[in-house]
Order: C-alpha cells, then structure tokens, then sequence
C-alpha cells in the first residue's frame, strides 16, 4: 500500500499534463498532438519548477509501465489483413526501408560513439513507431532512463519535423498523386499521430494509405524487439550462437517480452474479427492515453544538462538519420512504385 501511496503524486501530475496537453492540441496545436505537447511541457516543467523528490515514483512508474500497457494496446487497433491491401510491392519497400533505417542508425551511433542503448532506441523509433517502439525496446535492451529520455525526446522532434516537410516534399515529386505522397509519410513519419496529421494536411486519400504503411510497420515491432534482445544478450555475453540460446533457455528468459506477446496476441484475435468494434475503439483510447500520460512523465524525468551536454552530436545524428530516411524512401519509391 505504501509503495502505491508513493506513485500517485507523480502519477497525478503525469496525468494532469498529457489532459492539458489534450486540450491544448485540440483547441489550438492539432497538428502537434497532445502526446508531443505532454513531453515538451513536461521537459519544460520537470527542468525548472518540478524537480521534488515525492514526484520520482509516480513519473518512473508512468514512464516505465503506462508506454508497456501502450504497446500491448495497440496491437488490438491493427490486422494483418492491411498487409493485403499493401501489395508486394509495398511490403518489400517497407522492409527495406526499415532494415536500411536501421542498420544506418546502428552504424552512424557506434561511429559518433553513442551508447548501445541510444543508437538501438533511435534505430526502432525512427523504423517502427516512435515513443511506443522505444518503450517496448527499452527494457529488452536493459536501457537506462536518460538514454530512454533522450531517445523518445529527438525521435519525437524529427517526427515533428517530417510531419511538416514530407506534405511538400511529396507534392513536389509526385504532384498530387496521393498513393505515392501516403506512401511517403507512413513509411517514413515516426508515430501514429505524426503521420495522420502529416497526411491529413494532403487529403483523405493519403490519410488512408499512409496509415495502411504504418500499420505494417507496426506490425513489425514484434521482429524488431526480439531482434535487438538478441543483439543486446549476444553482445552482454560474448559467446556463441548456440551458447547463448542455451543460456537463455536455462535462465527460462525470453527476448519478446509480455506486452510484446500482448501486442501479437491482440493483433491475432482483432485480424480473426474476435473483437467488437467498440473493444478496439477503447483499446484505442486507453493506448493514447497511456501513451500521453508516459510521454508527461518521460518529459518531467529528463535531464536537459545531459542532452544539451551531447548537443552537436545528437544533432548531427538526427540530422543525418532524417536526411537518410527521406532519400532512401524517395528513391525506393522511384524504383518500387
């Protein structure tokens, strides 16, 4: 009881920002989102007025476990069957552009010497779907909070970014063709919001496709997760193969962990149309929420020493991510579609 007592003034506050930051995206900023709001007020104020002791719990327990409900939320919004209506050709882009996005980030962090922890959480953000892949890879990957806070913090603002460019950069190479400028923005925009409101400053059209790429690049947060588990525990432990699968079978470890299975398994029974509408509605629901709610608390935890300490570096990794992932969405696009 007392270590619950201990979270709730954190966990009020938390909460408190991402319903202010609702409102303030619906009445004045909808292009930003209320998720984006709740992290840069929560920077704002956890770096100035908001730094007591009391709050610690509550914000570490809102960063941590509310994006991991988030995770497992989501996989009751999405089905496989969006896959059918991609195409092949659209799911070799995808696949392509998420490897090639990663592998890029992997690359480029060990070369500007960034931790493990950072370049594998840039890698999944800006590849999968933002905050929420970053809280999902954060724990496989044993990754401390200011690697997370930073993280979620740049990925965020490049999809800010992108949200804003990629509706002109589209229109400038494709004209007003909406298939290829959906393409675009779902296969390259960081979170869910990011790109609905990226694709709605086109048209509905775009909207559609756009979100139908993005739902099979969330799809692939599962492989993603387990990918980077493995490469952490390989890397942690220095041996082979097969050694390692026998250490993690002795330890009864598993590199996909539960809100992962949850997601599958929420995806599984939506795509066999087990659900009600109205159950996916609400998972929907709390998802952001919980999604809001973390990004407040992720906001009021960082240390904006620690990443100003880091500022060139981080820039130029940004920097150079956002710029690989354009081309090579642009030239994939050229050649596929």
């Amino acid at each position: 009881m007392d270590n619950i007592t201990k979270k709730i003034p954190g966990f009020a506050l938390s909460l408190a920002i991402a319903i202010a930051s609702y409102y303030i995206a619906k009445l004045w900023l909808p292009m930003l989102g209320g998720a984006t709001i709740a992290l840069f007020v929560g920077i704002v104020l956890g770096n100035t007025w908001l730094q007591q002791p009391v709050l610690a719990a509550g914000t570490k327990f809102s960063e941590k476990n509310l994006l991991e409900y988030s995770v497992m939320l989501l996989g009751a919004t999405i089905t496989f069957q969006s896959i059918q209506q991609i195409g092949w050709h659209g799911v070799l882009f995808t696949v392509l552009q998420m490897s090639c996005t990663i592998g890029f980030a992997i690359w480029f962090g060990r070369r500007l010497q960034f931790s493990e922890g950072t370049y594998l959480m840039m890698a999944g953000g800006n590849a999968v779907c933002g905050s929420s892949a970053i809280g999902a890879i954060a724990p496989v990957i044993d990754a401390d909070n200011e690697d997370t806070g930073i993280a979620i913090t740049l990925v965020n603002l490049m999809g800010t970014i992108l949200m804003l460019l990629l509706p002109v950069i589209g229109t400038l190479m494709w004209g007003h063709n909406n298939e290829l400028r959906g393409v675009l923005i779902g296969g390259t925009v960081q979170s869910v919001g990011q790109v609905v409101a990226s694709a709605t400053m086109i048209n509905q059209g775009t909207v559609v496709t756009a979100t139908l790429f993005k739902i099979l690049r969330i799809i692939c947060l599962v492989f993603v997760v387990s990918g980077f588990g493995y490469l952490h525990q390989k890397k942690q432990s220095k041996v082979s193969d097969t050694k390692l699968s026998e250490q993690l079978l002795a330890k009864k470890s598993s590199l996909v962990p539960w809100y992962v299975i949850g997601f599958l398994l929420f995806c599984v029974l939506n795509s066999l149309r087990v659900f009600p509408s109205q159950f996916g509605a609400l998972c929907h629901f709390l998802s952001t929420w919980c999604e809001t709610t973390a990004l407040a608390a992720i906001g009021l935890r960082l240390n904006l020493k620690a990443l100003f300490s880091q500022g060139k570096r981080l820039l130029a990794y940004a920097g150079g991510l956002v710029t690989v992932q354009v081309v090579l969405a642009i030239l994939l696009i050229t050649l596929l579609f």
